[in-house]
């Protein structure tokens, strides 16, 4: 080859990574929800004011992903869970889910204690089947029981049973 040749070869390779490195270090403009938009319930806890708007996209990317494919797939993604209207609740007070147990269930539309306490059994599994690390954790830790307690307000109930309440 000779230098012309290799000489273009450089420049489209530095105008490529130029390219490149524009499109994935430009700040992204955040997704907004206004109060037209139909509020999904994995989307709710973005309405409320007390959480801020900020939640970050990877979360909004992911749960659209899953509504798309939900589609696709003609699977019930967030259609079936029961209760998915209302502000969503601290997970994190349930023993055995800490934040990224709950940013996985939150993820897949899981926000409030009632969706958890409503479940069947079949829904259990599939919820479950899904959650890589924390699999086997709703069982283990007696999650959706837990739940049950805190839906109905029952939280003598449930310290009698399950200690003090954290969180």
């Amino acid at each position: 080859m000779d230098l012309g040749s290799n000489l273009t070869w450089i420049i489209l390779a530095v105008v490529v990574v130029a390219i490149l490195a524009f499109l994935l270090l430009r700040p992204r403009q955040r997704v907004r929800l206004s109060d037209s938009a139909p509020v999904r319930p994995h989307m709710a806890h973005l309405k409320d004011s007390s959480l801020g708007e900020d939640q970050g996209l990877p979360g909004e990317l992911a749960a659209a992903t899953s509504d798309i494919a939900g589609e696709i797939l003609e699977a019930p993604v967030h259609s079936h869970l029961p209760g998915a209207s209302g502000p969503p609740d601290n997970l994190q007070c349930l023993k055995g889910v800490g934040p990224k147990f709950a940013e996985m269930l939150n993820a897949r539309g899981i926000t409030r204690y009632d969706q958890l306490a409503h479940m069947s059994a079949e829904e259990v599994e599939r919820l479950d089947s899904q959650l890589g690390p924390f699999r086997g954790r709703l069982q283990r830790d007696r999650v959706v029981e837990q739940a049950d307690y805190l839906a109905r307000g029952d939280t003598d109930g449930f310290e009698a049973r399950f200690g003090s309440l954290g969180s």
